[in-house]
């Protein structure tokens, strides 16, 4: 082709269109590097430049997980944009992970959703220093306060099963009214007061923190976390995610200011002040992390993982209970023999109840609520199955491997209390990791199989929950923060 006879502005537009085309695969070239696999790293799919692993984002991400183990066994790597992974699954696996090599898999990743909106402060996306201060204070608090939370749960549940009766065994949908019996009870602790159920701000707060935790569970934030330099400018759903943040912060923050005015450094008082007086106490240590930013920032991680995951848990029960009415009743039947129909029940009643605890233990095994934990991140180079993973690797944790695995549970796909009995008897089962485990495993889980077990049953203890007329009850499930089910309707029919 002779270039002579060319118009100069065509010639410009050409020498444009190869250089563009030149750094188009430039850059496809840097990062088809960047994203190649480490020598002994664990393998997995086939990666591609920029997108890194092909996955169906549609689905939910947990099973699409669960089909790669089945190819590649219980330890692979996968990247999703700029997010690289190696995914461990099968119990034996886990708790090498997160036992065995606690204090290695002890950080968690700059997951950039978490960051955007923690920026690093809290328990849930804090790490080093700040972190180890903060989860020995909260775990030192909560323990103070739990002297009086097995009552304020008691307290609650009246409330819950007085919001039912008022239903009057017509079909209704739990979901907001569980929401807030159990919020109630972490803003009893970090706030110092509960919410009546019909308060319209209580219910905006519990709308925008529910949908907020499902955008961050949806397509639209696994595409943020992938590719967040690009998704930061661009319009979507997702936004809706820092406008909810700022305005529960804005509600932490104006509770955080009238704490302040009404601080009474004698009182033990709640969260909030027991922290403002923390960082009273260490003003001038310049190796404490006390400050308002870290008080506002673990308020509303209590706040967050304090009401989904319990709250879940107990809608995942009732939809169980009605969906198997037989196993509703023996856990009737044990309630009416322990506890009777009259008095409330306690935390000693567990030990006489194998039956209800056994129950209990199955809707956590099958509501699978947090499929793929929360993530870790390695501090220092280590070795996984004979694997090399770097310091810095982010580790995904396959719980819903280990809920579902056929070598551990007789009936692993049904709804089976006598995966946790033996001769009548409550039967502790290893593998099964509800919390999670290690340093990151949750700093309130008794806090929560206490609510669980007293919501519980106070509920059987007052109502039958049985499905409406002509409904078929489904387990078709949302994935939030949680692994939650989509929304049902349920009849609570008084059993006086």
């Amino acid at each position: 082709m002779d270039f002579r006879f060319w118009p100069i502005s065509q010639l410009g537009k050409l020498n444009v269109s190869m250089l563009l085309v030149v750094l188009v695969m430039f850059l496809l070239i840097i990062d088809f590097v960047r994203k190649r696999r480490p020598r002994n790293f664990p393998p997995g799919p086939q990666l591609f430049p920029l997108v890194g692993t092909i996955v169906d984002l549609r689905q939910p991400l947990h099973l699409e997980m669960q089909k790669l183990t089945a190819r590649y066994g219980n330890i692979f790597s996968v990247q999703f944009g700029g997010l690289t992974f190696v995914v461990v699954s099968g119990y034996q696996m886990v708790r090498e992970a997160l036992v065995h090599q606690a204090e290695i898999f002890a950080d968690r990743p700059h997951i950039p959703l978490l960051q955007e909106i923690f920026r690093g402060f809290g328990l849930i996306s804090s790490n080093g220093h700040i972190w180890r201060q903060q989860r020995k204070f909260v775990s030192a608090t909560l323990k103070s306060i739990a002297v009086s939370f097995e009552s304020k749960v008691q307290e609650e549940s009246r409330y819950l099963v007085e919001a039912m009766e008022e239903e009057k065994g017509q079909p209704f949908d739990p979901h907001y009214k569980i929401n807030s019996a159990v919020s109630n009870i972490i803003c009893s602790i970090t706030f110092g007061n509960r919410f009546d159920y019909h308060d319209s701000n209580f219910q905006e707060l519990l709308h925008l923190l529910a949908e907020t935790l499902l955008l961050i569970g949806s397509f639209w934030g696994q595409l943020y976390n992938a590719f967040p330099l690009i998704m930061r400018w661009l319009p979507g759903p997702f936004r809706k995610i820092f406008r909810h943040w700022e305005k529960l912060q804005r509600f932490v923050r104006g509770v955080i200011a009238k704490h302040k005015e009404d601080l009474d450094q004698s009182d033990l008082g709640d969260y909030i002040d027991c922290y403002l007086k923390e960082i009273e106490k260490c003003k001038g240590d310049t190796n404490s992390y006390f400050h308002e930013e870290n008080l506002l920032c673990s308020t509303l991680d209590l706040f967050l993982t304090g009401t989904e995951t319990t709250a879940t848990a107990i809608r995942w029960a009732l939809l169980y209970m009605a969906a198997y009415p037989h196993i509703q009743e023996k856990v009737q039947l044990e309630i009416d023999a322990v506890i009777g129909q009259c008095r409330q029940p306690t935390m000693e009643d567990k030990e006489h109840m194998p039956y209800t605890s056994a129950v209990l233990s199955e809707v956590l095994r099958m509501g699978n609520i947090v499929p793929l934990g929360v993530p870790r991140m390695s501090t220092n180079d280590t070795t996984l199955a004979g694997f090399h993973v770097p310091k810095g690797t982010t580790l995904m944790t396959s719980l819903t491997s280990i809920m579902f695995d056929k070598n551990v549970w007789e009936t692993p796909d049904t709804f089976n209390p006598e995966h946790f009995l033996e001769n009548g008897q409550y039967r502790r089962r290893e593998a099964f990791l509800p919390f999670s485990a290690g340093k990151r495993a949750c700093p309130g889980e008794q806090l929560a199989r206490t609510e669980l077990f007293i919501f519980f049953t106070a509920l059987l203890q007052k109502f039958t929950f049985q499905a409406p007329s002509a409904t078929v009850l489904s387990f078709a499930f949302t994935l939030s923060l949680t692994r939650c089910p989509k929304p049902f309707q349920l009849c609570a029919l008084p059993r006086c």
